[in-house]
């Protein structure tokens, strides 16, 4: 079982921050093979959703508010570690993850930058698509919306 805990930058231990990134770099660098900037200076204005399973950082996402990545609430750098994707942990992070937003932001509709290949992981969470695809460091990927 996955125990989830959502922190602001200044919350995060030094460990915390070393966990979440080293998780960021296994998933997004060295699995997907994407040569990109992980380290954004927009971590500082996210809520960071960690979750872990006796005492190691298995999964990780993390949210903004309205304003700081798109117009609307959003949910980025959804990470499983590989390991563990076959418990379903994906699917309990998001629903941590919209939860969140419902029970803490003023705007309830979610807009994400998804994988192209999770449209119907996104879509069992009630996201749909909106317009085309596109590439972002390499790789394709689709706006999708959740309405509440």
């Amino acid at each position: 079982m996955v125990k989830f805990t959502v922190k602001i930058f200044d919350e995060l231990t030094a460990v915390e921050m070393y966990e979440m990134l080293r998780l960021r770099s296994e998933v997004f660098v060295v699995e997907q093979d994407c040569v990109y900037q992980d380290i954004d200076n927009k971590d500082q204005k996210a809520y960071h959703v960690l979750g872990y399973k006796e005492d190691i950082l298995v999964a990780y996402s993390r949210i903004f508010d309205s304003g700081y990545y798109f117009n609307l609430p959003s949910i980025g750098r959804i990470v499983v570690k590989e390991d563990e994707r076959k418990y379903k942990y994906g699917h309990e992070l998001v629903a941590h993850s919209i939860d969140y937003i419902q029970q803490n932001f003023t705007e309830k509709n979610i807009l994400i930058s998804a994988q192209t290949y999770l449209r119907k992981f996104y879509n069992s969470h009630g996201f749909q698509q909106q317009g085309e695809g596109y590439l972002e460091d390499g790789i394709p990927h689709i706006k999708m919306l959740r309405t509440s």
